[in-house]
């Protein structure tokens, strides 16, 4: 029983020294790997209203279409 704790503790100890070295050999991740896109301005369908991004958007004048379809179809008649 003596010998089974001894070689437990050494384990012990020499997991405890080796711990440190390991954090230190990982390479430091880089805090900008997934840069977030900034936000966009979103705009709502003349014909259906759907909201989507401005960069998307068909125009027509002043007004936007989310698809050339409902661009021809035009604005919706409420």
């Amino acid at each position: 029983m003596g010998r089974v704790l001894l070689w437990a503790i050494v384990g012990f100890v020499v997991w405890w020294l080796l711990r440190p070295r390991r954090k230190v050999a990982a390479p430091p991740r880089a805090a900008a790997a997934n840069p977030v896109a900034p936000p966009e301005a979103m705009v709502d369908c003349a014909a259906c209203g759907l909201h989507f991004p401005a960069s998307e958007a068909v125009r027509d004048g002043a007004l936007v279409y989310c698809c050339t379809a409902h661009r021809d179809a035009g604005p919706r008649v409420e």
